[in-house]
């Protein structure tokens, strides 16, 4: 098995620890944040970093850079009116949604560049992504510095949720496979997960049901 110590991650080229350090922590969600400018338009780009954060309220947060050092649209423009969407990436547009991760001018729409089209729904002022099967209508609540690697974890309360209904269980839960929402593996790497089993909830001493695998 190959054993890596921090010193000799230190001391690699950047673009393999880049490549390494991204993908050894194991799938991460795939996303398109689109958000709008009053002055410049509309932007969208791809993140690996939204993540749940509680139910009650409904939170989420994700990771971006500050923008002292390179423009960073998304975050300009949510600090501007507060409101972003949370589109799932799905099997079919993972070519144009990679591509928003281009360095375009501000004022040059991604929708506009990759085929991606903009959808706005019940009055809500960012655009969600037309062709996600999975969206969120996000509005900014607080932000958190990390001064360890100069990023910063943006909070978003979620106002808005659309879906289509046949993917949603009895209980709630979301098959988004049945969506076909993909994972990203690293950087650049798409992958479209299969599930394998759903377990009821886990207590000490019971034993391990499945909601797919009959009983005997």
């Amino acid at each position: 098995m190959q054993h890596i110590t921090s010193a000799e991650i230190g001391e690699m080229e950047k673009l393999f620890r880049l490549n390494l350090i991204n993908s050894v922590t194991g799938y991460k969600s795939a996303n398109l944040i689109a958000t709008k400018s009053e002055q410049k338009g509309v932007n969208v780009a791809v993140f690996s970093s939204v993540t749940h954060l509680g139910s009650n309220p409904a939170l989420l947060g994700f990771i971006t850079r500050p923008t002292k050092e390179v423009a960073r649209n998304t975050y300009k423009n949510i600090k501007e009116n507060k409101y972003f969407t949370v589109n799932h990436i799905q099997k079919d547009m993972i070519e144009s949604a990679h591509q928003t991760a281009a360095k375009y001018d501000e004022e040059i729409s991604e929708f506009q560049q990759t085929g991606l089209e903009e959808e706005y729904l019940d009055n809500f002022f960012a655009p969600y992504v037309k062709q996600s099967n999975v969206k969120l209508g996000c509005e900014y609540v607080n932000e958190y510095y990390i001064k360890e690697n100069e990023t910063v974890m943006l909070i978003g309360a979620i106002k808005h949720i659309y879906f289509d209904e046949s993917i949603q269980a009895p209980d709630g839960w979301l098959r988004l496979d049945d969506a076909e929402t993909v994972a990203i593996n690293g950087l650049d790497g798409y992958a479209l997960p299969n599930l394998l089993d759903r377990f009821h909830y886990a207590r000490p001493g019971q034993e391990i049901k499945s909601f797919f695998r009959q009983e005997d």
